[in-house]
Order: C-alpha cells, then sequence, then structure tokens
C-alpha cells in the first residue's frame, strides 16, 4: 500500500499544554516522539536534528499514547509498511501546512524536486527557497516524508535530520538509484 499519510491532520494551538514524549530505539538513531493530550503526534526528532525537539520541563514522559507509532515505525524499518496511517496535529502558519500536506502526497519509494512541491501548492517559481524553509521545518521526519524531496537535478539536498539519515531512508525504500548523491 503506498500514498499519503492517511490518518487525520489537525493544527495544533497554544492551549495545548499537555505535551507526551518517548524515546524509540530505530536504525537512525533514538527517535524522540510528542503528542498531544489527544495521543495526536506533534513531533518526531532523530537525534541532531536541525532545530529537532528537546524534552522541556513539565513534559510527560508517557510512552502510551505512542504504541500505534511504534508498531508502524517498526514495520516501516521491517518494509512492511509503506503508508502511516497516524493522527497528526502540526502547528505551522498557513503556507507551511500547505508545504507538509504536500509531503503527505509522495509515495514510498518515489521522489520529488522543491519546484513540484511549490506548484503543488500553488506557490510561484520564486517560492522554492520558502518551500525549502517550510520543508526543513517539517516536525514530523519519517512520518511526514520530507526525505523524498531532493534537487531539480536529482542532487540529494538538504534534510534537518542529516544527509547519512536522507540516504539511508531513500535506500530503504529503493529510491536512491534514482537519485545522486
Amino acid at each position: 500500500m503506498t500514498g499519503p499519510v492517511s490518518g487525520p491532520v489537525t493544527r495544533a494551538s497554544a492551549a495545548d499544554v499537555a505535551v507526551h514524549w518517548t524515546r524509540l530505539d530505530s536504525p537512525l538513531g533514538q527517535l524522540l516522539l510528542t503528542a498531544d493530550a489527544d495521543g495526536a503526534l506533534t513531533s518526531l526528532s532523530v537525534p541532531g536534528q536541525k532545530a529537532g525537539r528537546t524534552v522541556q520541563d513539565g513534559w510527560r514522559d508517557d510512552p502510551g499514547p505512542f504504541r500505534e507509532a511504534e508498531r508502524q515505525l517498526a514495520a516501516y524499518f521491517a518494509g512492511e509498511l509503506k503508508e502511516f496511517t497516524l493522527p497528526l496535529r502540526t502547528a505551522g502558519t498557513e503556507f507551511r501546512e500547505r508545504v507538509w500536506a504536500a509531503l503527505d502526497s509522495v509515495p514510498y519509494g518515489a521522489t520529488t524536486t522543491y519546484g513540484a512541491i511549490a506548484a503543488r501548492v500553488g506557490a510561484s517559481r520564486m517560492a522554492v527557497r520558502a518551500v525549502g524553509g517550510a520543508i526543513g521545518a517539517n516536525p514530523l521526519l519519517i512520518v511526514r516524508p520530507c526525505h523524498r524531496v531532493i534537487g531539480t537535478d536529482g542532487s540529494l539536498t538538504g534534510y534537518a535530520g542529516g544527509l547519512d539519515r536522507k540516504v539511508r531512508l531513500l535506500t530503504h525504500e529503493g529510491a536512491l538509484t534514482a537519485v545522486r548523491p
């Protein structure tokens, strides 16, 4: 099964103060997951991630809300899952939310370009840098597949989780043969 994330996606608000968190081991290192009070996944960060989340005072260390995310991530890394179906909640500008939603439509094993994402969200060619900034601010690495976005010439470009992890994810999905490192 391929396709976009199909769980419900809603926007977070400043009123969502209860943050649950847990850490999960993965082939990419220990992942930090956060969720809101309703259990919707709000972030997934990798060690050393540019602008990645860090545990804050008052957050609840509680693996309970993450059981399904843990199951789906394990299945993804085992090559048994190609589409995540998790409830997600993000807090971004309207433009970022549109860009992040466009990432959800990039199927497993495929890649797209920053220009193609810009076109998908109705942004001008001049807005490609802004699209890149929005992609770089994606709070849901792996689940929202920003690693599938490459340069127009087929080259690998920035990834908040590090280019080595981008290579590993694209290789895992069988998409690396279509891009130049």
